[in-house]
């Protein structure tokens, strides 16, 4: 019975996480923490784990959409790691009650203002020095201009938080990326999974060498999370982009409760 539910939350978390570029882990961390009496860091070295196989799946799915900003995604994916190994490190010595709680209340705030993704040039440090233009599979292209600059440092933070928590970095890139930096949503969540991709694999790695993953439990998650990345990411591509915010937005708000309960 353990062994099915288990492959039931890989599956959930990273079905889930897909179709919201999020990766899974705000599922999957509050589950684990509610099934087993374990340490943090257990718990947050075997969702990133289990992330690492979910962003494979989903990212070789997306690919084949063709809605991957691949420079833009390796850009954010190096400035992530060095976060990802400090958030690792993070995880064994450190708890932050305020921290969770105060973190929690940013995510609503972004689960809110993304629903009014502004339509105006940006601005300062917002002010675009990159433009991109993709051709999807579906032949629809899509042209939006950013600030790598501020893209980069909030990716570093991204990598830190995605490995501390292993909830999964999406749940502040892909707002980011949306509301202050222009991505429209399928791209953003594709792009977000990839980026998750590299940086997962740098954070697993640091919890694997520092002795946080549970491997029996992770095989059984991976095995769902497998399955769930596949069909996730082709849920994403058949539902319109304002679904896609608004499947975001209630991702958002389950993982600011779950974050806020845990502080």
């Amino acid at each position: 019975m353990e062994i099915i539910i288990l492959i039931a939350v890989g599956m959930l978390a990273s079905l889930c996480g897909a179709i919201a570029g999020l990766g899974g882990g705000f599922i999957m961390v509050p589950i684990l923490a509610l099934m087993y009496v374990i340490p943090v860091s257990d718990i947050s070295g075997t969702s990133m784990a289990v992330l690492f196989v979910s962003a494979i799946s989903s990212t070789i799915a997306y690919a084949g959409q063709k809605r991957i900003d691949y420079r833009s995604g390796l850009t954010f994916a190096v400035a992530m790691i060095p976060g990802s190994i400090l958030g690792a490190w993070t995880t064994g010595v450190i708890e932050n009650r305020v921290f969770f709680v105060s973190l929690g209340i940013f995510l609503v705030l972004m689960a809110i203002s993304i629903n009014f993704k502004p339509k105006k040039s940006r601005d300062g440090f917002l002010k675009p020095n990159v433009s991109r233009s993709l051709l999807d599979a579906s032949g629809q292209r899509h042209e939006y201009s950013f600030n790598m600059t501020f893209a980069a440092v909030v990716a570093f933070f991204v990598g830190f938080l995605s490995s501390l928590f292993g909830i999964g970095g999406g749940s502040v890139m892909v707002p980011t990326m949306i509301l202050f930096l222009a991505f429209p949503p399928h791209i953003a969540t594709a792009t977000s999974m990839f980026s998750i991709l590299l940086s997962a694999f740098v954070g697993t790695v640091s919890h694997a060498v520092l002795g946080h993953v549970m491997w029996d439990k992770f095989i059984w998650l991976a095995i769902g999370a497998l399955a769930g990345g596949q069909i996730g990411a082709r849920i994403a591509s058949k539902i319109p982009a304002i679904a896609v915010v608004r499947v975001l937005s209630v991702c958002l708000l389950i993982a600011a409760v779950r974050l806020m309960f845990k502080g």
